[in-house]
Parts: structure tokens; C-alpha cells; sequence
């Protein structure tokens, strides 16, 4: 696998880190158009309590406001970068109500971003509950 020179990984994980926020964002304020953007067609999106979706039915869920996120804080820990390829390892808290219950979230995660073409997007996302 080859490694971007530093120049370049650096200025991928500026950009990852602009996309991460894009994402939280419009995870916040429920913006399926931002997030179609985002996400790609191949997206394994896993949740907190361990459900996985893909990106339709990750979409579909959004646009239904079963998942509606009141506040959500987020970091960036780490990303590592190689060729198309970055992953963000971090931590997420939120507010959410998911369906009828109101969840306090609070997560290491995992995100993994790839390159098709000349767009970074968002391919799998893994938290992890982080013990009270």
C-alpha cells in the first residue's frame, strides 16, 4: 500500500476533517442532499446499539426523522491516510431521539473514507460505546 508524500496526507486530512464536520452537520439538521453527497453508494453504516444500514436505509431513516440529533460533539483523533483510503479514529457524543427514545451517545468510532474518482466519501462508520 502506498503512503501519500506528507505534503499531500496532510492536506487530506484537512480536507477529511472539513468532510467529517460537513457530515455531523448535516446529521444534525437532517439534510438528506448533503449526506447523499457524502455517503457512498457502498456505505456500512453501524450504530451505536450494534444495527448496521446501508446507505438507503440509512437515508430513508434520516428523511423519516427517525433519527433526530439534538446536539452532537465530535473529534478527530487520529486520521491516517494511505493512497484513496483515510480513516478517522475518534470519539462522538450526542443527543438523539432514535425512533420514540430519547439516547444519550457517547462513542469512540471509527470512519473510513475513500477517493472514487476525484470525491472523498464516507464508506463505513463503526462506534463503539465508551463505559459511564
Amino acid at each position: 500500500m502506498d503512503f501519500p508524500e506528507a505534503g499531500l496526507a496532510d492536506e487530506v486530512r484537512r480536507l477529511i476533517e472539513i468532510l467529517e464536520q460537513k457530515r455531523y452537520s448535516a446529521m444534525l439538521a437532517s439534510d438528506v442532499a448533503v449526506l447523499e453527497d457524502l455517503l457512498d453508494d457502498d456505505l456500512v453504516y453501524t450504530h451505536s446499539f450494534g444495527e448496521r444500514d446501508d446507505k438507503v436505509a440509512y437515508l430513508k431513516k434520516v428523511a423519516s426523522r427517525f433519527f433526530v440529533y439534538h446536539e452532537i460533539h465530535h473529534s478527530s483523533e487520529r486520521v491516517i491516510v494511505c493512497e484513496s483510503c483515510a480513516v478517522v479514529a475518534g470519539t462522538m457524543s450526542a443527543k438523539a431521539t432514535v425512533g420514540t427514545a430519547v439516547r444519550e451517545i457517547n462513542n469512540s468510532c471509527m470512519a473510513v473514507w475513500g477517493k472514487r474518482g476525484k470525491q472523498w466519501r464516507l464508506l463505513a462508520y463503526q462506534p463503539t460505546p465508551l463505559p459511564k
